[in-house]
């Protein structure tokens, strides 16, 4: 599987032979600049990314929990979400995020 992730500065890193459960965990096991601080559970949005608008159709819709959380974030977009809860799949090869403001180590 392949990921493009564009970082909080403009540069995009692509990601060949992910084999991660979720995108949060491709990312951080990329070494890429992703807090993520509660480790995927669903409790804070550092997470946070903006996923490209013509990938959005074939995500799984954000849980009304999520939603709950991205209330929080610092500039939420129609496209955000936590990468925690973007569970890949061969249908999302050749996904394309950016890491929101926020959610990169300062």
């Amino acid at each position: 599987m392949k990921l493009l992730i564009t970082n909080e500065i403009g540069q995009v890193s692509e990601l060949d032979g992910v084999s991660a459960r979720t995108l949060m965990l491709a990312i951080r096991d990329a070494g890429l600049n992703l807090t993520a601080q509660c480790g995927g559970c669903l409790s804070c949005g550092t997470c946070h990314v903006y996923v490209n608008p013509t990938w959005w159709p074939k995500l799984i819709p954000p849980t009304e929990f999520e939603s709950g959380m991205l209330d929080v974030v610092d500039d939420r977009r129609e496209t955000s979400r936590l990468s925690c809860q973007i569970e890949l799949s061969k249908e999302l090869d050749g996904l394309e995020v950016t890491i929101a403001p926020g959610s990169a180590f300062s």
